[in-house]
Parts: structure tokens; C-alpha cells; sequence
């Protein structure tokens, strides 16, 4: 325990005092003071047992860093997977807007366009635009541009504006014409 200061002592004798136990904890603070200096005859040198430990852990090292190329290589592959699946998802996507799109043409094939190219513009605009959208597309996008404009000037604003969107959509520039 430690004793109360008395505030008579001079400096010398506090100093006194403490140097003691500050002498023992300098002594004990220095790691290895009381250690043995020479390894006894007959141990191993330190380059000897860096070589040893070093031969010791050597499969375990190729272990290790054969793990960690093995699981480098694993989640590559997760990846090229992933992209292929985005890839499959992607073709599926377009081979079915391209089958959309040639029975889109192959509806207005069956004589339609015959029929429509002899109509009056006001009387074709009012039968195609009660059509489905697909088929009134179709046939105006085989007519002539003129009698085209003209059928879809005559047509309800909204289902014209409506038309000239798909037949927009199927004839987008930004798609590619090759089907591979």
C-alpha cells in the first residue's frame, strides 16, 4: 500500500523513496534480462530452423494457394454463367420478336393489301381502324406512302398515332438485321 506523502519531505527523500520500485519495474519491463544468452551445445542454429520451418509448411502453402486459385477459377465461371444465362435470355427475347414480327408481315400477305390499295382513303381509314393493330399496321406499311398518309389522315388521331408507332417499332434502325 502505498504510504500518505508528507509535505515536509524534500525532493531528495521522495525521490529516494520511489527509486526502488521504479528500478524493479525498469528491471522487469526488459523482456529476456534474465535469460539464458547461448543456446545450449548441440541445438539447432536459426538457419536451420528457418530452413526446417520453411520445408514444414511448404505443402501446406501449395495447399492453401491451390484452394484459393481453385475458388478464383470457381466464381469466374459462376460469372461466365451468369452472362451466358443473360446471353440465352437475350436471344430467346429477340428470336421471339422476330417470329412476332414475320407473322406480323404474313398477316397483311393474304390479299389485304390488295384489297386496300383500291379503297377510297376515308373508307379504308374506318374499317382499319377498328382492326386489330397488328393487322391496320401491316397493311399500311405495304401501301404506297401516299395512299398511306392519306388512309392515316383520315383515321382517328390516337389510332393513327398508334399505328405509326408500331410500324416505327418494326422498322427501328438500332435492331439488328442479323439474326445471329
Amino acid at each position: 500500500m502505498i504510504k500518505s506523502i508528507n509535505p515536509d519531505m524534500t525532493v531528495l527523500q521522495l525521490l529516494r523513496r520511489l527509486a526502488l520500485p521504479a528500478a524493479g519495474l525498469v528491471v522487469l519491463s526488459i523482456p529476456g534480462a534474465f535469460a539464458q544468452e547461448h543456446a545450449p551445445a548441440g541445438d539447432i542454429t536459426s538457419q536451420d530452423e528457418i530452413k526446417q520451418f520453411c520445408t514444414n509448411i511448404a505443402e501446406p502453402a501449395r495447399d492453401q494457394r491451390y484452394l484459393l486459385q481453385k475458388q478464383e477459377l470457381e466464381k469466374l465461371r459462376a460469372d461466365i454463367d451468369a452472362r451466358m444465362a443473360e446471353m440465352d435470355k437475350r436471344k430467346a427475347e429477340y428470336q421471339d420478336w422476330l417470329k412476332r414480327r414475320d407473322d406480323f408481315l404474313k398477316q397483311a400477305e393474304a390479299g389485304l393489301t390488295e384489297i386496300y390499295k383500291k379503297m377510297k382513303p376515308d373508307a379504308a381509314a374506318l374499317q382499319l381502324q377498328d382492326m386489330k393493330i397488328e393487322v391496320a399496321s401491316a397493311v399500311i406499311m405495304r401501301l404506297g406512302p401516299r395512299q398511306s398518309s392519306l388512309i392515316l389522315n383520315e383515321m382517328d388521331p390516337q389510332k393513327a398515332a398508334a399505328i405509326a408507332s408500331v410500324i416505327a417499332s418494326a422498322s427501328d434502325p438500332n435492331t439488328s438485321k442479323d439474326p445471329s
